[in-house]
């Protein structure tokens, strides 16, 4: 039984993992998503968020590939995006 909650996530970790949020595009959105980012992953850099406006320019889609060591610490970072005011997406 132990060796199936080992085996529950199909992800194998430590591992780089990419999430996409996207947002309105405003002046703060991504120093506030770098700051949610950082909190799950100290060692982010920020160098590395890809930024993409939409087409209009009406909303802004951030790519962040974090260190991901657990499912819990994905799942915290998840719950704390989707729960943002500032987001609309998170992928």
């Amino acid at each position: 039984m132990a060796d199936d909650k080992q085996k529950e996530s199909l992800i194998e970790f430590p591992c780089d993992f990419p999430i996409k949020v996207m947002g309105a595009r405003v002046d703060d959105f991504a120093q506030a998503i770098l700051e949610v980012v950082v909190r799950h992953d100290s060692e982010f850099d920020a160098a590395r968020m890809e930024m993409r406006p939409s087409s209009k320019g009406t909303y802004l889609s951030l790519t962040c590939t974090v260190r991901a060591t657990s499912q819990v610490q994905l799942d915290n970072l998840y719950r704390e995006l989707s729960s943002h005011p500032m987001v609309k997406v998170v992928l």
